[in-house]
């Protein structure tokens, strides 16, 4: 039995597992299409390269702060331009 797995772990102790198993009758290639489509349903890649490096709180923050600015004029843009 072929069985593909990806173990991706977060904080405080939690992980998220992706696990498939070939099914009888089933190709390897059908397995490893399945088992990516798993892996991007899961997020586990974006995960990865979010905690490819290290981002302190503060960094964080202005992240967060920077990003609900890009938001809000965003829909400041929309909402003007359907009037």
């Amino acid at each position: 039995m072929t069985r593909w797995e990806q173990n991706v772990f977060l904080e405080k102790g939690e992980n998220r597992k992706v696990t498939v198993e070939l099914k009888p009758g089933e190709s390897q290639e059908s397995l490893l299409r399945r088992f990516r489509r798993e892996v991007t349903q899961g997020r586990v890649l974006s995960e990865v390269r979010r905690r490819r490096w290290f981002v302190s709180k503060s960094e964080q923050r202005r992240i967060a702060k920077r990003k609900g600015i890009r938001r809000a004029r965003r829909r400041q843009r929309q909402s003007t331009g359907r009037r």
